[in-house]
C-alpha cells in the first residue's frame, strides 16, 4: 500500500485500531478522510520558530528525542500537522488538546492513546503504519531489540518517531537548556508566557549543536521566536530555571490543560 493510501485509510481503520490496542483511549471527534499535504517527499515541515534548529525540516523515518517532552514535543509536530499530516500521541496522559491546538496541531488529525499499557510497542508499530508522526513517551528504557524494530518500522513506513525521553540511537536530540517564566511580578500574578533556550544536537562528531530562544508558549499559547533574547528583561520579571519552572509543575499545568 502506498504512503498516500495509508494516510487516507487511517480515518477508516486508525481509530478502531487504536481503541482496540488501548481500551479507554480518548480520540478527538471530527476525524474525516482527507489527503495530507507534504512540502516534499521525505521531509515534514516544522514551525518557523524551529527552522533554525532543524533547517532541513523533520526527516521521515528518523527518531528525534525531546528532553522532558511536554510542549516542545507538541511544537515539533505542529508544523507538519498544520500542513495536513496525521499525528498520534502514545503514553502522554497529561497532554492537553487545548495546548496542542494552541501550539499549532490540527486536532482533527490527532489520535490520543493516553495509556496503552503493556501493548505500547504494538500500538506504536501500528500507528507508524498509518500516521506521519508518532509522539511517544515509553514507560521505561526500551531494550535494544525493541528500539531497532520500531526504528525499522518508522523507516519502512516513512514516519517520524518523536520520543519524549531517552532513546539510544536517535538521529536528533532537542533539549531545553534554560527556561524563564513571565507573569510573576513582586511575588504574585499569573504565569503568562515562558521563554526557553532550546539546543538541537545531531548524531556524529561533525554535527554542530544549534540553539534558539523561543516563546514556549507565548502569551497567546503560540510558539514563536524571541526577537531579542538580551533585551526582553524576563530575568527581572519571570522565574528562573531554578524556581517554579524547574519543578515541572507550571509546565505540566499548561500542557495538561485540555
Amino acid at each position: 500500500m502506498g504512503r498516500r493510501s495509508r494516510r487516507q485509510g487511517i480515518a477508516q481503520m486508525g481509530i478502531a485500531q487504536a481503541r482496540s490496542l488501548a481500551p479507554g483511549s480518548a480520540v478527538p471527534g471530527g476525524l474525516a478522510p482527507g489527503d495530507a499535504v507534504w512540502p516534499g517527499q521525505d521531509i515534514l515541515p516544522v514551525l518557523p520558530a524551529l527552522q533554525g534548529l532543524l533547517p532541513a525540516g523533520l526527516q521521515r523515518g528518523q527518531v528525534v528525542t525531546i528532553e522532558g517532552g511536554g510542549l516542545l514535543c507538541l511544537a515539533l509536530a505542529a508544523g507538519a500537522s498544520a500542513a495536513g499530516a496525521w499525528c498520534a500521541a502514545v503514553g502522554l496522559p497529561s497532554l492537553g488538546v487545548r495546548a496542542a491546538i494552541d501550539a499549532g496541531l490540527d486536532h482533527d488529525r490527532l489520535l490520543l492513546i493516553a495509556d496503552p499499557g503493556a501493548a505500547w510497542p504494538q500500538a506504536v508499530a501500528a500507528l507508524l503504519d498509518g500516521c506521519d508522526i508518532v509522539l511517544l513517551r515509553p514507560p521505561g528504557r526500551p531494550p535494544a531489540q525493541l528500539r531497532r524494530k520500531l526504528e525499522a518500522a518508522a523507516r519502512r513506513h516513512g514516519s517520524a518517531l518523536l520520543v519524549a525521553g531517552e532513546w539510544e540511537g536517535a538521529q536528533t536530540r532537542l533539549r531545553v537548556a534554560c527556561r524563564e517564566w513571565a507573569g510573576i511580578g513582586a511575588g504574585h500574578g499569573r504565569l503568562r508566557a515562558r521563554r526557553v533556550q532550546v539546543v538541537a544536537e545531531g548524531r556524529g562528531a561533525g554535527t554542530r549543536p544549534r540553539t534558539a530562544w523561543l516563546w514556549l508558549p507565548g502569551p497567546d499559547g503560540a510558539v514563536t521566536p524571541v526577537a531579542d533574547p538580551v533585551s526582553t528583561g524576563l530575568a527581572s520579571t519571570g522565574l528562573a530555571s531554578t524556581g517554579l519552572a524547574s519543578t515541572g509543575l507550571a509546565g505540566a499545568a499548561l500542557v495538561g490543560a485540555g
